[in-house]
């Protein structure tokens, strides 16, 4: 689905970043051509040195050690620095990554669109280029920033994530009855960001609603969660039946449903029932790993080490304990399996500004376990991947590929200083980016 914005900067975005961006760099038509680059294609851990590689549009259309030329166009000297796909978060909560939890469950919702804006910048210019959101309603974002409205990166959206009552996203108070035994409608539910259903029926209305409203994939709780007030971490939700109901009807879609969930019984019940993605997996067994291998169905974790959270009651930080020690055994594990396909995520949200902003930080932490360019990989073509399960009918951006620099991909590029295959903090420190691209639109350029 080719987007509707040019490849310059509307006169809207040109005043968001104008600080950063030289004249030259909005200005630019034609095809763009960088020289005198290094590249990590996204997949090779050696990088291809002394490259040439041509921008036409929003597409990569040359990538070649011998000279090229354009006419007309730009030429970015990239002075021996490195090229390299744009970074993919794979587990982000875009509508809420930054406000808090009481202003979420009790404030005005235009605000925490507002919010999402700036946050959703702050991630293009760290220089996060596509991001699969996992529950939230940020239809609106995605389709401003796909029109060139406002940056930010590609969005993969599921709409509301869809749990059950007492699960991991029912987050009533003691005081707040069901809606079928007196109670109202929750604000976060009537705005979209979650549905909590029960049975088969209701599951199906709320993934067709998604779907509906224009979901690129669907998300399910599927176990319990450490920040969700009610229900035990160990626990399973949603029977066999209903997921397979969600199954079945985003099968009937193109596209594929992804699991909030941590241990064993949770996940082999989703994987039964046909998922093809799981978020989180701290608690996995060395069997669960093996058959998510063989049967291709993706891992997508984080990092969770820090093991208490000051926002959190007693109750939740006990859970989170349990994960945050799971984190290192699945890390050290996963490294057992090298045909599992496992992505990069942080599944940040309900932070201040500043703790959002070690968003690529994160990826430091998993260097106890993974060598560069492994982590560089879940970030960029492993993503890219995860991202083509929406299918033909549900994919939104199907022009290009994305997580490579490859003819074909889209451009969606960093030029860093260093080699972050030897160094990660060529990519986790901002300043570290020279160029941003996306979608061959520069949104940041600092060479001298």
């Amino acid at each position: 689905m080719k987007k509707s914005n040019p490849r310059t900067l509307t006169a809207a975005l040109a005043v968001t970043v104008s600080v950063s961006l030289p004249a030259a760099a909005q200005d630019a038509s034609g095809p763009i051509l960088f020289t005198n680059v290094n590249v990590f294609d996204g997949v090779n851990e050696a990088l291809i040195m002394n490259a040439n590689v041509v921008v036409t549009d929003n597409l990569i259309t040359a990538v070649s050690t011998e000279p090229l030329a354009i006419a007309g166009g730009t030429v970015i000297d990239g002075g021996g620095r490195t090229l390299m796909p744009g970074l993919s978060d794979t587990h982000t909560h875009l509508a809420y990554s930054s406000i808090s939890q009481m202003r979420m469950l009790t404030g005005h919702a235009s605000y925490g669109y507002i919010r999402a804006t700036v946050d959703a910048e702050g991630m293009l210019m760290r220089g996060i280029t596509s991001v699969r959101d996992m529950g939230g309603n940020v239809f609106g974002l995605k389709s401003a920033i796909d029109e060139g409205l406002i940056p930010g990166p590609r969005i993969y959206t599921p709409g509301a994530l869809i749990g059950q009552t007492a699960g991991h996203f029912d987050f009533r108070f003691g005081n707040q009855p069901h809606v079928q035994f007196g109670g109202t409608t929750p604000d976060w539910e009537r705005q979209g960001h979650a549905y909590n259903v029960d049975g088969v029926d209701q599951v199906l209305a709320a993934v067709r609603e998604n779907l509906k409203n224009g979901a690129s994939h669907i998300k399910l709780a599927i176990g319990g969660g450490y920040a969700s007030p009610a229900d035990p971490l160990l626990g399973n939700q949603f029977t066999f039946d209903e997921i397979k109901a969600a199954v079945d009807t985003s099968g009937d879609w193109g596209t594929y449903v992804t699991v909030h969930g941590y241990h064993p019984s949770a996940i082999n019940r989703a994987i039964d029932a046909g998922i093809k993605d799981v978020g989180h997996g701290q608690l996995l067994d060395d069997a669960t790993l093996q058959r998510m291998s063989d049967e291709g169905v993706f891992l997508s974790t984080q990092p969770f080490t820090v093991c208490k959270e000051p926002q959190l009651d007693d109750f939740s930080n006990s859970k989170l304990a349990l994960v945050c020690q799971g984190t290192e055994r699945v890390y050290k594990a996963i490294k057992n399996f090298p045909d599992l396909k496992v992505t990069y995520g942080t599944d940040l949200f309900f932070l201040p500004e500043e703790e959002l902003a070690k968003q690529t930080q994160q990826m430091e932490r998993l260097l106890p376990w993974f060598e560069p360019v492994e982590i560089l990989r879940m970030a960029t073509s492993t993503a890219g991947e995860l991202f083509a399960l929406s299918g033909d009918m549900r994919n939104p951006y199907q022009e290009g590929t994305l997580g490579k620099v490859a003819v074909g991909g889209y451009a969606d590029l960093l030029l860093v200083d260093g080699n972050p295959l030897e160094d990660l903090k060529a990519v986790t420190n901002v300043d570290n980016l020279k160029v941003i691209m996306k979608d061959g639109v520069i949104y940041k350029n600092t060479i001298d």
